[in-house]
């Protein structure tokens, strides 16, 4: 796809990932619609782009969605939908308060169900678009300390496995990323996983571009993420969940969830919610 004219609509858009991606896009000259409820931030960062800036609860549904009709008011169509806001506190699952449950069901997936099924409802009657939704290796696997964050995005990844089936033959594409770690505030106070480094959120970017540019379902980043997974479902349960104890993946976020490092984003997490959500990926 030639990235030049097309209108890309990126949730929680104003930094990390959101951002960097917005960032890629614009420099291609696609017209780039940032989402995010920090309009400061927002309108900061389209600014620097030359991109178009909007308020948006992702957990307010009906906002949501006139979000959506207002950008197509403006610029005719959406060619891609990225959805990307998510949070990611950190505890185990038997201390975790129901609120922080259901931020992250509202925020992680219920969201992206109705950003994706909005979508789906524009785009196939013009048998044209792409879809892309921001999971994490994390919707591959099991990691102590994240259980809901994990729950959230194993989810994420099989909605977008089962819409990718809904819209064979339809001219709309979608698209799964699963990003490893990314150095972004949300990895706050999180170590370095041994064979396998961090990312910046621009890595994440270029491959949402080479995924937008010449479609596919499955974007790992890095690459390695997805030969790694495939390798460890090939294992016997025992053996897999040894290996990860020796690369210490079985620790890498619970060992995290009470880090100072993490403190102002916990705190920010934790203020967002259904009317309320302040941070993104």
């Amino acid at each position: 796809m030639d990235l030049a004219g097309k209108v890309v609509v990126i949730t929680g858009g104003g930094q990390g990932i959101g951002a960097a991606t917005a960032s890629a896009l614009a420099r291609l000259r696609a017209k780039v619609v940032i989402g995010d409820l920090d309009q400061v931030r927002a309108e900061k960062t389209a600014g620097e782009l030359g991109a178009d800036a909007l308020p948006l609860d992702v957990t307010d549904l009906r906002g949501f969605t006139e979000f959506l009709d207002e950008v197509e008011r403006r610029h005719g169509r959406i060619d891609v939908l990225i959805n990307n806001a998510g949070i990611m506190p950190l505890g185990d699952l038997e201390t975790e308060s129901d609120a922080t449950t259901r931020r992250q069901l509202e925020i992680n997936l219920h969201a992206v169900i109705h950003g994706t099924r909005e979508a789906v409802k524009r785009m196939r009657p013009r048998r044209s678009g792409h879809i892309v939704n921001v999971a994490s290796f994390a919707g591959k696997a099991g990691f102590p300390g994240a259980a809901t964050y994990c729950a959230t995005k194993h989810a994420v990844v099989g909605l977008s496995e089962a819409v990718h089936l809904e819209l064979h033959g339809s001219g709309v594409h979608v698209s799964c990323v699963m990003p490893g770690i990314v150095r972004t505030e949300l990895a706050s106070g999180l170590a370095e996983a041994k064979m396998f480094k961090s990312v910046r959120p621009e890595d994440v970017a270029d491959a949402i571009v080479s995924a937008l540019r010449k479609p596919r379902f499955d974007v790992f980043v890095p690459r390695s993420l997805g030969a790694m997974g495939k390798l460890t479902r090939l294992l016997p349960r025992r053996a897999g969940e040894a290996f990860a104890r020796a690369l210490k993946a079985d620790r890498l976020l619970a060992s995290a969830a009470h880090s100072p490092a993490r403190a102002a984003y916990e705190a920010r997490a934790a203020e967002s919610g259904p009317g309320v959500t302040r941070t993104e990926q």
